[in-house]
């Protein structure tokens, strides 16, 4: 623990030209006292440390001392590509570890680009959740991001629709987050599963070592599963004519890979179209299509377009009569 603490101490001051002790403190989340005995002691390991005492003294190093103590190590490298996504760097337990490679990443520039992290975190910021919900990080984060990361397999009790749970030993292949919900790209019993991980009541890391399959890709599988999910999702058909307007409207209206799909065969026409729509019922298409307004004419099934006509002739009579 100290040793780690006493080589970020000088990783700070190799990145900047001085700091005071109250600076250092708070950086290393000790006090001001074991600040100065810890700088004693880099003094007596042969690292330059001079404090400077008074009101504007503090720390620094001598003569441009550059430490070799950068070389990151492989969790380290691992973390610091996540470096954007600092929420779930915490929620997976792995805060710490990005931070120290960030550190050495920094301490390893020249000095005309030591600003360099500054200025693009002012720049950019990646923040994950969906409007208007509470983040929650599941229970069982931690304990999946081990097995992740380790290549060690989990077992865990899941708990499936209708509140039924089942004991699962699982080759956990790795973790996406969607729209604030965390999701395992698992192995189970040759086969390749999603779970939510909030759904897991409970998870225990093995010391059982799993081999990955070398041919997984986990962006090309989350990509073919979203794909399947929606597909599952339309188990209906409309067939609806739009006006140009309402082949531009149809994506932000329906679903988005349905509207896809139904618009495939489009491409530049002119004039009103005639298209098949999937859908994941008649209420939710009567719901999605009635906001494209005059720019949607349902042709089928003849029960959905009933109701167009019969919530068509009330707005008739409610406007015609202002």
């Amino acid at each position: 623990m100290r040793a780690a603490r006493l080589i970020k101490m000088v990783l700070l001051l190799q990145g900047r030209v001085a700091m005071s002790a109250a600076e250092l403190a708070v950086e290393l989340e000790v006090s001001e006292r074991t600040v100065a005995r810890d700088a004693e002691a880099l003094s007596e390991a042969g690292i330059p440390v001079y404090a400077e005492r008074g009101r504007g003294g503090g720390y620094r190093l001598i003569g441009g001392y550059r430490t070799r103590l950068t070389g990151l190590g492989r969790s380290e490298a691992e973390a610091l590509f996540l470096s954007g996504v600092p929420g779930a760097l915490r929620e997976m337990g792995l805060e710490d570890v990005a931070s120290a490679a960030r550190m050495k990443v920094a301490a390893a520039l020249i000095p005309a680009l030591q600003d360099a992290p500054v200025v693009a975190a002012q720049r950019f910021h990646l923040d994950a959740p969906a409007w208007f919900r509470e983040a929650e990080v599941p229970e069982g984060l931690a304990g999946v991001a081990q097995g992740v990361w380790g290549d060690r397999r989990v077992r865990g009790v899941y708990r499936k629709k209708g509140r039924r749970t089942v004991e699962r030993e699982l080759d956990p292949y790795g973790l996406v987050l969607k729209a604030g919900v965390w999701y395992l790209c698992a192995r189970v019993e040759g086969e390749f599963r999603v779970y939510r991980v909030d759904r897991f009541e409970s998870v225990e890391p093995l010391d059982d070592p799993f081999e990955r399959d070398a041919g997984f890709e986990l962006p090309a599988f989350w990509e073919a599963q979203g794909e399947l999910f929606a597909r599952s999702l339309q188990r209906e058909e409309v067939v609806v004519r739009l006006s140009p307007e309402g082949v531009r409207r149809l994506p932000h209206a329906a679903d988005p890979f349905a509207a896809r799909e139904a618009l495939r065969e489009v491409g530049e026409a002119e004039g009103w179209v005639t298209v098949t729509l999937g859908v994941e019922s008649q209420d939710v298409a009567f719901t999605q299509l009635l906001a494209l307004g005059a720019d949607v004419e349902v042709v089928g099934p003849r029960e959905l377009r009933e109701r167009f006509v019969e919530v068509a002739g009330r707005l008739g009579a409610l406007y015609g009569a202002g």
